[in-house]
């Protein structure tokens, strides 16, 4: 029987990695098609794909097994459960894998681009630079269609001109910026609060007006310490959670 295959993972040995095996595996998993094989590898062939120990490899796939993402039978081996919910809380760690994973699993739609002028909330991460490229995209849950949050990306006109749309439809931004544009990402710094819905967020997120909403902030960084990249994604209230692991060196 053909298994799944994952994507790869360059590990920073300075965050756990089974974390980010598991994340790095979570986001391959929400993120393929529906014709890719249920059955994932063995415990030994995820291990080595990934280069971690076996006992490492086994915490990661319990992590997962607790979201409800795989189940896993002796003798049988590890599947993929194709009904899942990404209902999860959203966990906020150093890794760009992460925070790939964390965009990944949702049904997009790319619901306009273009340049505008500089907006007056951004330009303090744009300094000099007069406009920016906008990407809207709505995301659905994939099973019932449900709206879950929207996103708006500003981006600089230079890495827009190489971006094809359609990407943002396959893949969250992160992941188009790294391994499609090939851009060098340095950081990611996110930052949460609580707000409320306005008139275009109740309307495209199928809520109240004023109703409780998370509004995310993701700035990019690349290599070299410039903005890249500033996410804002206003999630439901009611779909999502944020939370927070720190660990000790």
């Amino acid at each position: 029987m053909t298994a799944f295959a994952p994507d790869s993972l360059v590990l920073n040995r300075k965050l756990p990695l089974w974390y980010q095996v598991s994340q790095s595996l979570r986001a391959s998993i929400l993120g393929r098609r529906p014709q890719d094989p249920l059955r994932l590898p063995t415990e030994e062939q995820l291990a080595g794909h990934y280069g971690v120990s076996v006992l490492t490899m086994r915490q990661a796939l319990k992590e997962l097994e607790q979201e409800g993402l795989i189940s896993r039978h002796r003798r049988r081996g590890t599947f993929i459960e194709p009904g899942a919910r990404r209902g999860a809380p959203r966990r906020l760690l150093g890794s760009v894998d992460a925070v790939v994973a964390q965009q990944s699993g949702e049904r997009t739609t790319v619901i306009g681009h273009g340049r505008e002028p500089m907006p007056g909330e951004l330009a303090e991460y744009f300094p000099g630079v007069e406009e920016v490229a906008l990407y809207r995209r709505l995301r659905r849950d994939g099973e019932s269609g449900e709206p879950t949050n929207w996103a708006e990306n500003a981006l600089r006109t230079e890495i827009a001109d190489r971006l094809d749309p359609g990407d943002l439809e396959r893949w969250p931004m992160t992941k188009v910026l790294r391994d499609v544009l090939g851009v060098r990402i340095g950081r990611i710094t996110d930052t949460v609060e609580a707000t409320l819905a306005d008139p275009a967020t109740a309307d495209l997120l199928q809520v109240p007006l004023l109703s409780p909403i998370l509004h995310y902030t993701g700035v990019t960084y690349d290599a070299d310490g410039r903005v890249v990249d500033v996410a804002r994604i206003r999630y439901r209230g009611d779909r999502f959670s944020f939370s927070v692991t720190m660990e000790t060196d």
